[in-house]
């Protein structure tokens, strides 16, 4: 996945912490014993990660993208939280974090997406069920795909006053999916962010993964606020213990 800077700008208003999130992962996070150990995966700016690291709780954060990584270090403005970032692919984190040492490990804003190759995404949630204490979860946020055709489509689009973010999913005739990206400024500039191959990821597949990886349930929701799976719902939120 490439992010241009430029995007880094805009993060916070066009990924902005969803409606119920600190809530939902509170609720989570209630059978462990303070400070909760949390595992974010592919963090973006950090923004959700400093909310919870001034709650209280133990942060680890990876990023593989350098602009995005340093605005997430630039929120790091105290050492009293417990709370750290690092220059990390989803590929080298089974290697260099502690094995069985978190409670929950999340990864959100659509970026599981960008493990386009069914064999890494494989290994990722294996490598997410060791890096888990026994009772942990994963937790993970992606679009609905079971309301949208098999071909090419638009996925909403995500707004602030300032910029908009516009994303296509286009199918390639091997039937690879691609997810296309513009950002249009203010200014009327339209900036390209994303032309990545991606992995279209439904409950099925979850499910088939989880078990491979030695989780042994998952639970989906349609946002945070745990409505109801419904298939034309635009997300799905998945908890796997």
């Amino acid at each position: 996945m490439e992010i241009l800077e430029n995007i880094c700008e805009y993060y916070d208003e066009l990924f902005p912490i969803a409606d119920g999130q600190r809530d939902f992962f509170t609720e989570e996070a209630a059978t462990y014993g303070k400070p909760v150990k949390l595992l974010g995966v592919n963090c973006g700016t950090g923004l959700f990660e400093h909310q919870l690291a001034t709650s209280g709780e133990s942060v680890t954060a990876i990023e593989s993208e350098q602009p995005l990584l340093e605005s997430a270090n630039r929120r790091r403005r105290t050492q009293l939280m417990t709370l750290n970032f690092f220059k990390m692919t989803t590929l080298e984190m089974g290697r260099f974090l502690g094995k069985g040492f978190f409670n929950i490990a999340y990864i959100l804003n659509n970026r599981l997406l960008f493990i386009s190759d069914d064999v890494l995404l494989e290994k990722f949630f294996y490598d997410i069920r060791q890096l888990l204490s026994d009772k942990g979860k994963f937790i993970l946020s992606i679009p609905n795909f079971e309301k949208y055709p098999e071909n090419s489509f638009d996925l909403p689009q995500r707004q602030s006053i300032r910029a908009r973010l516009e994303s296509s999913v286009e199918c390639e005739p091997n039937g690879e999916r691609w997810l296309v990206q513009d950002l249009e400024t203010g200014n009327g500039r339209i900036i390209p962010v994303t032309d990545a191959k991606i992995n279209i990821i439904t409950r099925n597949k979850i499910a088939e993964l989880a078990k491979k990886s030695g989780f042994s349930k998952a639970e989906y929701y349609s946002d945070f606020k745990k409505s109801a799976f419904d298939k034309k719902s635009d997300t799905l939120v998945a908890v796997i213990s």
